[in-house]
């Protein structure tokens, strides 16, 4: 029997917004670490780490821009997807009353604030999937709009960069979105990477990726290994936290091997910023947990 989760799914976006997932901060305080006394990097590292105590402690959003909600919702057979859809809106609208979001869906075409982070079907971004069994999963990414502007995609070969349509191209590319974001994507970032699929599938999947847990390889060899690789070279560039130099400008790479067409290679990468805000609310029976 289908329940209204309205009040869950409020608790959801409450500590999306304002507890940062406790995989991410251990990163944090790694990184932290590696950094040299006294430098740039390292303060950085520490006024990060105090928004964050700062933000858990009153509830109050870690970022003033509290992202793009990304809803994945696995319903079980049964389950109205338009109760849903209409439990997750209203409770979207409550936590703006709350400040837990900011107001920040904005109409592109007439520039108007709707003031609920409500706007037409697709803010917030839901998405469904009907799954086997009774358990009731919906994950939550906020998606910060710095981040999403040093996002990229690339159609190889790329004559440019030398990167051809293989693994060694994809590399050249991703290091390539890397350097060009430099501190704008509020690094140290963690790099989403989608190769193959069309466009819009390769975009949309580089942010699914993303929802992975923190250190957790690829169960593909190749693209585990990639993964490692990335990250370390990222690391070499010198951007740092922020942009101020030092040894972390990215915590960690996800990528996820997609098919194409034999006429396009595509390569996308999302970049999501230190504010890593995403988490997960799994109803079974009457058991309900988040984490």
């Amino acid at each position: 029997m289908q329940i209204d989760i309205t009040e869950q799914m409020l608790e959801l976006i409450r500590l999306t917004s304002t507890n940062l997932p406790p995989d991410v901060e251990e990163k944090i305080l790694e990184a932290r670490e590696r950094e040299t006394e006294g430098s740039a990097a390292k303060g950085a590292f520490d006024t990060i780490l105090k928004n964050v105590a700062l933000s858990r402690k009153q509830s109050t959003p870690i970022c003033q821009d509290t992202g793009t909600p990304i809803f994945y919702v696995y319903y079980p057979e049964g389950w109205s997807t338009i109760k849903l859809r209409a439990q997750i809106r209203n409770a979207m609208v409550e936590a703006t009353k709350k400040n837990y979001m900011r107001p920040n869906a904005v109409d592109a075409v007439y520039d108007k604030n709707s003031g609920n982070n409500l706007g037409g079907d697709d803010f917030p971004s839901i998405h469904f999937e009907e799954v086997e069994g009774s358990t009731l999963t919906i994950e939550l990414m906020l998606k910060g709009g710095g981040c999403e502007n040093v996002g990229a995609q690339y159609s190889l070969p790329d004559s440019r960069l030398g990167a051809g349509r293989d693994l060694a191209g994809v590399r050249k590319v991703v290091l390539d979105a890397v350097q060009k974001a430099q501190g704008q994507g509020c690094a140290p970032g963690i790099l989403g990477v989608a190769i193959g699929g069309d466009r819009g599938t390769s975009y949309a999947k580089s942010k699914e990726v993303l929802y992975d847990k923190l250190g957790t390889r690829n169960a593909d060899e190749k693209l585990a290994a990639l993964e490692e690789r990335l990250t370390d070279e990222a690391n070499t560039l010198g951007i740092g936290p922020m942009g101020f130099g030092g040894k972390t400008t990215v915590i960690d790479t996800k990528i996820v091997g997609l098919h194409r067409l034999p006429a396009s290679f595509y390569v996308s990468v999302s970049y999501m910023c230190w504010a890593y805000r995403r988490r997960k609310l799994v109803i079974d029976g009457n058991s309900i947990t988040y984490s």
